[in-house]
């Protein structure tokens, strides 16, 4: 591995460690910390395609999915007050919507690369973060999916409630993922600003 992938390797290693227990502290009714550390991820991934090529990013995606793995395998062993912080649901959610998220984002990317600079980086990661939020939440915490572990009890998540507290009604999941996904929506437009500044550094160093 070349040593100028470290910077990304270390990034995405940090940004996945800081999500995992940034997210075990709530921001309002319907987000946690962890909703705005996360999708830089995206940010991280898009640096390394632009400057390093497709094979660099899926590297640091692969360094990135291990770190998280290894995180949810301890998340599972921490007891909270109504049971383990990471369940089973959880960490496959987790670990499936990040590995097929950011290697969508890096197809994306590719496909788009030779367009305007900013359209690469803002659709790979709009279409990336949408598709992370609705596997993540959807294996979590949706009833239809109990069968992936039955003793998993999700019956919290699918109280049903006013969408995001004044919407048409809905399981309190979906406000969840509709939250997190508007905060994926919006750091990525304001993602392209470091990722101009950035990527310009790296490429005249």
């Amino acid at each position: 591995m070349k040593r100028t992938y470290l910077p990304g390797i270390i990034a995405m290693a940090a940004i996945v460690v800081a999500s995992n227990i940034l997210v075990q502290f709530l921001y309002g009714n319907w987000l946690t910390w962890g909703a705005f550390t996360y999708p830089l991820a995206f940010l991280v991934t898009d640096v390394m395609n632009r400057v390093y090529g497709t094979a660099a990013a899926r590297r640091v995606v692969l360094v990135g999915f291990v770190v998280g793995i290894f995180c949810s395998l301890i998340g599972t062993q921490i007891m909270g007050e109504f049971g383990p912080l990471v369940t089973l649901r959880i960490a496959i959610g987790s670990g499936l919507a990040f590995l097929i998220a950011q290697m969508l984002d890096i197809g994306i990317f590719t496909v788009l690369r030779n367009g305007k600079w900013w359209t690469a980086p803002l659709v790979s990661t709009l279409i990336g973060g949408s598709i992370d939020t609705a596997i993540f939440f959807s294996i979590a915490f949706s009833s239809s999916l109990s069968f992936i572990h039955p003793p998993t009890d999700v019956s919290w998540a699918a109280e049903v409630l006013p969408l995001l507290g004044v919407g048409p009604e809905a399981p309190l999941w979906v406000s969840l993922a509709v939250a997190d996904w508007t905060v994926k929506l919006t750091l990525a437009l304001l993602a392209l600003v470091p990722f101009r500044i950035i990527t310009a550094r790296l490429r005249t160093s």
